[in-house]
């Protein structure tokens, strides 16, 4: 009999296109989608579904939904889309990228009322990502007007000018 806190179950998270329960795969296994090692990931081999494992997990928690090939594109082409926000606010506040990142992510799921269960791309479903890319395009090309139009345009913006 175990004395102390109980384990939880390990989470063996579900295909969102198919409703398989994934498998864990690491280096060498055959169903890994890597030819380097990336870390372990949880893959739905019909699918080609997967996504990785929050580093140092005991349990192998997966960092959110397994992505598929046109989600996979669409959280690149969204990490692309933020990637100026988050190189401006390094550079303005002295951030790193990944509080940068977070930040911009929680940003966006407030702005679009995404109920996210961490500020991070993983979670956020292809729908989602689309809108938001749309999202930060369109807050670009308003930021892009506005200075044109603005007498101080050469000015720097005060740290609520980029919604960040």
């Amino acid at each position: 009999m175990r004395v102390g806190r109980p384990i939880p179950a390990p989470v063996r998270p579900v295909c969102d296109d198919c409703g398989n329960i994934a498998q864990l795969a690491q280096t060498g296994d055959s169903a890994y989608p890597y030819l380097e090692d990336h870390g372990p990931v949880w893959i739905c081999v019909p699918c080609q579904a997967w996504i990785g494992v929050r580093p140092r997990s005991r349990q192998h928690a997966p960092l959110g939904r397994l992505a598929n090939a046109e989600l996979r594109d669409a959280k690149k082409r969204l990490h692309d889309a933020l990637e100026p926000l988050v190189a401006a606010k390094m550079r303005r506040d002295g951030a790193n990228p990944f509080e940068a990142r977070g930040k911009a992510i929680k940003w966006l799921a407030s702005e679009l009322n995404f109920t996210l269960s961490t500020p991070s791309v993983h979670a956020l479903t292809r729908e989602q990502c689309e809108q938001a890319i749309r999202y930060v395009a369109d807050f670009q090309a308003a930021r892009q007007r506005s200075s044109k139009h603005a007498p101080d345009a050469g000015r720097k913006k005060d740290a609520s000018g980029d919604g960040l």
